[in-house]
């Protein structure tokens, strides 16, 4: 009797936590074709980890390097993830934010480099999927966030789409030299012309040569949320270290959180 009474409240465990939230593969044609003999249909994809509660707000994210996800399935959801996000996923379902995981489209999983993500063209593809989310799920309220190499998409897009969305976060920006000539485009970025409100943020002591934290500091002013403390372990530019705020995951993650609800800018977190 007690093991049937065990299995059975495991059996109510499991059906609570596979209606906390559906992962759903999102996927629109970009209306180009690539090839030179066989014609296929570029496409756009993404997948939406949408909450049980109704909610209108939907968090758009972009992963770092490679910068690339290659999105087939919902399957691919966790890798494209930074560990800080993929540890903290509860929180966006808990907060009735959506979190949606975004790609390249397929025309350039080569290389999705910066004359693409600076493009009209990036922005036009991101938002035929702002219309799917907002057509089919109800999302109307479209945040853009990205992490290290993914801060060149949403900061372009912050720009290029204005007030179509309501607001984006940079998350250890990439404005270093490389020898891949990543984030170039950003050279004398003008942070101006985003009229939508934006979020930076950065750990004080980030390692990773790309991402600068007095870049960050000199040109993000009042929308600058310094991390401090962490574990400054592995690659400095990786998944872990002070770059991709290990140590202090969840209060990041809660202090996106915090902004997207309040518009609240944090001077500092951590110690």
């Amino acid at each position: 009797m007690r093991k049937a009474l065990l299995m059975a409240a495991a059996g109510v465990f499991w059906i609570s936590l596979a209606q906390a939230q559906t992962d759903i593969l999102i996927e629109v044609d970009t209306g180009r074709t690539q090839g030179l003999f066989t014609k296929s249909t570029v496409l756009m994809r993404a997948i939406l980890a949408k909450p049980a509660k109704p909610t209108d707000t939907a968090l758009l994210y972009f992963r770092g390097y490679p910068g690339i996800s290659k999105i087939q399935s919902v399957a691919d959801k966790e890798r494209n993830l930074q560990p800080f996000m993929r540890k903290n996923q509860r929180i966006f379902e808990e907060e009735g934010i959506a979190l949606v995981v975004m790609d390249c489209p397929t025309d350039q999983w080569a290389s999705c480099e910066d004359n693409y993500r600076s493009s009209k063209e990036h922005a036009d593809d991101v938002r035929r999927i702002i219309a799917k989310l907002k057509e089919e799920h109800g999302l109307t309220k479209i945040y853009i966030m990205g992490h290290s190499m993914g801060t060149i998409s949403s900061r372009w897009l912050a720009k290029n789409l204005g007030n179509e969305i309501a607001g984006s976060i940079h998350s250890s920006s990439m404005n270093g030299y490389n020898k891949s000539g990543y984030a170039n485009s950003l050279n004398g970025f003008d942070y101006s012309s985003i009229t939508a409100p934006m979020l930076h943020i950065h750990n004080e002591y980030d390692g990773c040569q790309h991402t600068p934290y007095r870049t960050v500091k000199g040109y993000a002013r009042d929308n600058l949320v310094t991390v401090r403390g962490g574990i400054a372990e592995g690659d400095p530019c990786g998944g872990g270290n002070l770059h991709s705020h290990q140590g202090r995951e969840e209060v990041v993650v809660r202090e996106i959180v915090s902004w997207i609800k309040t518009g609240k800018v944090d001077r500092f977190i951590g110690e």
